[in-house]
C-alpha cells in the first residue's frame, strides 16, 4: 500500500474423474506412503499442528484420511486444507482439493489444537486405514486405465477466500486482537510489517524481534482464539529485505527464519516501495525466493501484493507478473492495492476495474480462465480517507466485498485494522479512519468474506 504517511484462500479445482474405480489400499505395506507429524507454534494452552502425506509409492495416491487420537484435555479447534469429524478425542481428516498426490509428492494439512496441563503429541496415526510410518501401499484400480490420460491441471490456488486485514503492532495505537475477533468474527490477520535488520536479518520494523515482541503475543493470542496470521514483509517505510539480502537463497533463508518461528500457512510480500518494486534485480530475486519457498515448504501460499492503476498493473507490475512466471515462481496470490492512484471519485467503479485490469493480465500471462485468474486474485483496500482523501467508506467497501464475493477472488484486505475507528473530518491520522463509523466495521464486513 502507498502509505507513504507511515513513520521510518475451497475454490481449488477438484482432480477429475478418469475412467477407473480406484480403490484406496490400506497404507500398512512396505516402501510406499506415510503421514509425518511436525509441531509449529505452541503458546502454553495451544499449538499448531501439521501433518505432511509423503507419497513414494510409484503411483498416485488419488485421495487420503488421516486419523489420530489427541490426548485428554486437548481438542481440535480448527483444521485448514482437509476437512475433519471428531468424536472424542478421535479425529480424522480428510483431503479436501489437495487429494490427488502424485508418486514422489506430498500434501499436508494444519490444525490447532488447545489443551490443559502438559503438551503430548498425536497418538494412533492411520493413513488410508494403515499405519502412518513409510510403507503403505499405492491405491489399485479394478481395471487398468485404457485410452483415457489424467488431466492436467494448474496448481491450485488458495482453498477458500480469506478476509485478512491488517493489524500493525508498531503504530497507530494497535488493538487488543481477541477484542477485534470477538466483536467481528475475523480470524485471520494481515499483519506488518517486517524487514531488515543489520542486513539480511528479519525482524518486525527492523527493531523488534520475532519472539518476545508485542507481535509474537499478539500472534499466540490470535491462535489461541483460532484465528491465523499472514505476516507482511515490506511496505512503503523502513529498510526492506529484498535489496539486503544478497541472493535468492538467501532471502529465501530470511522468509524460512520467519515461517519456523511461527508455524505459517502463507506469507505476504508486500512490493511497493521502489527500492524493490521498481527494481528488477531485486523483483527477479524476491521471485525466485520465493520459489525456494514453495520447494521447501509443502503447501505454504504466496502472495504478492503491489500497487495499481485504475486500469490494472503498471510497467512494473505486469514486469513482476511476467517474471513469476518466467522464473516458474508459482506465486498463489496477486494483490493490488486499489487506492491512492489518482481518479478515485468513485472507488468502487475504480477498484472493480483495477481487478478487472489484473485478472486480463493474469489470464493473456498463464492462460487463465475468468474464474482461474479471479481464484489468484486480492484485493488490499484502505477504509476511510486514503493519502489522497479518496473516500471508501462502509457502503463503498460493503460494494467491493460483495464484488469479491460473486468473483470469488483469493483475498481480501485492508490498511488497517488499527484505523477502524471513526473520526470524522480527522483526515488521515494513524488510529482513526477519518471518517464517522462505528469500531471495526470495516473488519466486520471483511470477516464476512
Amino acid at each position: 500500500m502507498s502509505r507513504r504517511w507511515l513513520p521510518a484462500l475451497g475454490l481449488a479445482a477438484a482432480a477429475a474423474t478418469i475412467g477407473a474405480m480406484f480403490v484406496i489400499a490400506p497404507a500398512n505395506a512396505a516402501g510406499g506412503v506415510s503421514a509425518t507429524f511436525s509441531k509449529g507454534s505452541d503458546w502454553g494452552t495451544g499449538y499448531e499442528g501439521k501433518y505432511t502425506i509423503a507419497n513414494g509409492s510409484g503411483s498416485t495416491l488419488p485421495s487420503w484420511t488421516v486419523e489420530f487420537d489427541l490426548p485428554s484435555g486437548a481438542k481440535i479447534a480448527s483444521v485448514w486444507d482437509g476437512s475433519y469429524t471428531a468424536s472424542g478425542q478421535h479425529v480424522t481428516v480428510k483431503n479436501s482439493w489437495n487429494g490427488n498426490v502424485g508418486n514422489g509428492g506430498s500434501a499436508s494439512f494444519g490444525f490447532n489444537v488447545t489443551y490443559s496441563g502438559a503438551y503430548a503429541a498425536p497418538s494412533n496415526c492411520k493413513l488410508n486405514g494403515g499405519a502412518c510410518t513409510a510403507g503403505g501401499t499405492p491405491p489399485t484400480t479394478t481395471t487398468p486405465p485404457t485410452t483415457t490420460t489424467p488431466p492436467t491441471t494448474t496448481t491450485p490456488p488458495p482453498p477458500g477466500g480469506r478476509g485478512a486485514p491488517y493489524l500493525y503492532m508498531g503504530w497507530g495505537s494497535p488493538p487488543n486482537p481477541q477484542t477485534v475477533m470477538n466483536a467481528t468474527g475475523v480470524k485471520w490477520f494481515t499483519m506488518a510489517f517486517i524487514n531488515a535488520s543489520g542486513g539480511c536479518n528479519p525482524a518486525w520494523d527492523s527493531s523488534r524481534p520475532l519472539q518476545g515482541s508485542a507481535d509474537a503475543n499478539a500472534i499466540a493470542q490470535i491462535k489461541a482464539a483460532g484465528g491465523q496470521i499472514i505476516p507482511s514483509f515490506g511496505g512503503w517505510s523502513g529498510n526492506k529485505l529484498g535489496p539486503n539480502c544478497s541472493t535468492p537463497a538467501a532471502l529465501a533463508g530470511a522468509y524460512q527464519q520467519v515461517i519456523n518461528a511461527y508455524g505459517l500457512k502463507a506469507i505476504d510480500i508486500d512490493i511497493e516501495n521502489s527500492d524493490e518494486f521498481e527494481n528488477e534485480a531485486v523483483q527477479d530475486r524476491i521471485l525466485n525466493a520465493l520459489k525456494i519457498v514453495k520447494q521447501n515448504n509443502p503447501g505454504i501460499q504466496t502472495i504478492l501484493t503491489f500497487g495499481t492503476s485504475t486500469t490494472g498493473p503498471n510497467f512494473y507490475g505486469n514486469r513482476l507478473i511476467d517474471q513469476s512466471k518466467a522464473l516458474g515462481a508459482n506465486v498463489d496470490v496477486f494483490t493490488i492495492m486499489p487506492f491512492d492512484f489518482g481518479g478515485g471519485a468513485n472507488m468502487y467503479n475504480s477498484t472493480v476495474s483495477a481487478a478487472n485490469g489484473l485478472r486480463d493480465k493474469l489470464k493473456s500471462t498463464f492462460g487463465w480462465s475468468d474464474a482461474t485468474a479471479y481464484a489468484h486474485l486480492g484485493i488490499s483496500g484502505m477504509n476511510g480517507l486514503s493519502d489522497q482523501q479518496e473516500l471508501t467508506d462502509l457502503s463503498t467497501w460493503t460494494q467491493i466485498t460483495n464484488w469479491a464475493k460473486s468473483n470469488k477472488i483469493a483475498r481480501l484486505a485492508f490498511w488497517s485494522v488499527n484505523r477502524d475507528r471513526g473520526c470524522p473530518g480527522g483526515g488521515v491520522q494513524a488510529a482513526c479512519s477519518g471518517i464517522a463509523q462505528n469500531d471495526w466495521d470495516f473488519t466486520k464486513v471483511t470477516a464476512g468474506f
